[in-house]
């Protein structure tokens, strides 16, 4: 791996790492919820600071260079973000239906 991909990898893990980090001491998201974006950054910071291991994965997988690897990895981090917050929507979404049909009772009573 080269060393402007391994630099820029580790850019992008302390970017991202300290944003979701910001926005946790702000309050505008739950712990729960950061925990996905902890977790995507320090991944992306092992890949850049183990390059060996994921060098000898990429040629194990079938990668003709790292940077294709590393492409690979961010659109799977990106699936798993995107399954991870549907999952949260959905619940949400049922907390409101619930929420909408328990006031609707309450409204019907008096």
């Amino acid at each position: 791996m080269s060393i402007n991909l391994r630099l820029g990898l580790v850019a992008v893990s302390l970017i991202l790492l300290v944003i979701t980090l910001l926005i946790l001491k702000k309050g505008n998201m739950p712990v729960k919820y950061s925990l996905v974006w902890i977790f995507s950054s320090l991944l992306i910071l092992l890949i850049a600071l183990i390059p060996n291991v994921f060098s000898w994965l990429s040629t194990i997988l079938g990668f003709m260079t790292m940077s294709n690897m590393v492409i690979g990895i961010f659109i799977f981090i990106l699936l798993m973000i995107t399954i991870v917050l549907t999952v949260i929507v959905s619940g949400q979404r049922k907390k409101i239906t619930l929420l909408i049909q328990e006031v609707s009772i309450l409204k019907k009573r008096d």
